[in-house]
């Protein structure tokens, strides 16, 4: 067994939105991550190798967690290969397991992040096949070895995917909505809010449900991959059985159940809120989270509560009139029924805020795939 990179200074890097920095660094340090410092949209980190599979197993924040393997000078194609070849892929796959490759390029020499994903997976195949005469084969969807290779400036870095995906995926979204909130996001959005877990959450326009969700993943310290399947540190040289099982074993016994009234949501449509449902069944301790179909016009009040939400912002233009139309009669709503509460509005289109007609104390910028969004809060007295 080689010694790679993350073994020699025992250092991982976690991945995570713009705007998410705060809630992310807290979680690393929550979850016994040391001497972290700040990477591109991340940060590096080491930790004691035992609570390696619970920071990953916990984690709600971060996009990835990754384990650099190696890390090298890269100006052409036959130099990443020749560096790829160096890595004894055996340490990390075997012929029956499945991989594939996550790539991005920029500012380099090597331009095209798929033409890049090609040049490593042929130098993994083509030592499989000089030495065993086989090779593993690419699943693009469920693999058992994730791989994330980062190209920036002509410095690569080939990693280890240690949750083997994007954890954003918790597996609890069967339904979904025209455009729903990432799970990760949405998870940040709460920690942002600095919840105490104690003042009852409201969401008017709950859609799929996902803050309601992540809410309740994070009072009942359930962790947020207890519905994956396949995590990529099974696949690291020095896994440990025991320890993951034993590891997984003490989280899931101390999940805790999920008080009445504390969290609670709504929306006008009737299909959306069976959606919400759907997800909401995939957590048997989560029944207590209270879904129904209204509108928030005819809400009686919301008083002396958080409220969380993502209102309609308008991702096409012709129902952008619609969305600012909707956040006028919410900011009235808040105003005059929302007595002793708080509220933080996400809004997905930084254009349209104003049209609530409130004046934000607070806001946090935070980008939603390719739109920069803001949250906002107003306390309401």
């Amino acid at each position: 067994m080689s010694n790679y990179l993350y073994q020699q200074h025992n250092q991982f890097f976690s991945q995570h939105a713009f705007g998410s920095e705060i809630p992310a660094k807290n979680e690393l340090i929550e979850l016994g991550a040391e001497n972290i410092k700040d990477g591109y949209l991340g940060y590096y980190f080491q930790i004691n190798k035992n609570d390696l599979y619970r920071l990953v197993y916990k984690n709600r924040i971060s996009t990835r967690i990754l384990a650099p393997i190696s890390s090298f000078d890269c100006h052409s194609e036959k130099y990443l290969y020749k560096m790829a070849q160096k890595i004894n892929w055996n340490d990390f796959l075997t012929v029956s397991k499945t991989f594939s490759i996550v790539s991005n390029v920029s500012n380099s020499k090597i331009k095209n992040s798929r033409y890049a994903s090609y040049i490593l997976k042929d130098a993994i195949v083509d030592q499989f096949n000089k030495n065993e005469k086989k090779r593993p084969d690419v699943n693009r969807y469920f693999p058992d070895l994730l791989l994330n290779l980062y190209i920036h400036e002509n410095k690569a870095r080939i990693s280890i995917d240690l949750g083997g995906g994007s954890l954003h995926k918790r597996g609890y979204r069967k339904s979904t909505t025209s455009a729903p909130i990432k799970e990760n996001l949405a998870a940040s959005i709460i920690d942002l809010t600095e919840w105490d877990k104690k003042t009852p959450i409201y969401d008017p326009f709950c859609g799929s449900g996902t803050l309601l969700i992540e809410a309740a993943i994070k009072f009942t310290e359930t962790p947020a991959s207890l519905l994956r399947s396949k995590f990529g540190f099974l696949r690291l040289p020095e896994f440990n059985a025991t320890t993951w099982n034993q590891t997984k074993s003490n989280i899931n016994q101390n999940i805790s159940s999920l008080p009445n009234n504390l969290i609670n949501g709504s929306d006008i449509d009737d299909k959306t809120i069976l959606k919400a449902k759907d997800n909401v069944s995939s957590y048997k301790n989560f029944s207590s989270i209270n879904l129904k179909t209204k509108n928030f016009e005819d809400i009686e009040a919301i008083n002396n509560s958080l409220i969380i939400t993502n209102p309609p912002y308008g991702i096409r233009q012709n129902t952008i009139q619609e969305a600012e139309l909707i956040l006028t009669k919410f900011g009235d709503f808040l105003k005059q029924r929302c007595v002793g509460t708080t509220a933080f509005v996400f809004f997905g289109n930084k254009e349209i805020m104003k049209k609530i007609g409130l004046k934000p104390d607070k806001k946090i910028p935070i980008n939603t795939g390719k739109l920069p969004g803001i949250l906002c809060r107003y306390p309401i007295y």
